[in-house]
């Protein structure tokens, strides 16, 4: 079992940045891909962005302005954001699976966090 828990959300301003992390606890965090995901008002979950080791993955909405990283020792991802715009508002979500391939769909992922809230106002 894994368990993992996002901070970091809050209210920003447009072109402001933001950091959101993830902490996961249980099972061995390595071995796992993991990733985020959000989910606007109104719209469905989409994939955001994914790493395993040091091979990443974005959506291409947020390529260039997102960026992911790991931390193995301390079982933490993090998700930089610059250039925030209203449009990235959101709840996002911290998923882990054991396939990279499953964790980008989104489908049957094995672990989610319960979410942490992003509004930027313009």
């Amino acid at each position: 079992q894994v368990q993992l828990v996002e901070s970091g959300g809050g209210l920003v301003q447009a072109g402001d940045s933001l950091r959101l992390s993830c902490g996961a606890s249980g099972r061995t965090f390595a071995d796992y891909a993991m990733g985020w995901f959000r989910q606007a008002p109104g719209k469905e979950r989409e994939f955001v962005a994914a790493i395993r080791w040091s091979t990443t993955y974005y959506a291409d909405s947020v390529r260039g302005r997102f960026t992911v990283s790991r931390d193995n020792v301390n079982n933490t991802m993090s998700l930089q954001i610059n250039s925030l715009k209203p449009e990235d508002t959101a709840v996002y979500y911290c998923a882990a699976d054991s396939s990279f391939a499953q964790l980008r769909t989104g489908t049957n992922v094995d672990y989610w966090g319960q979410g942490t809230q992003v509004t930027v106002s313009s």
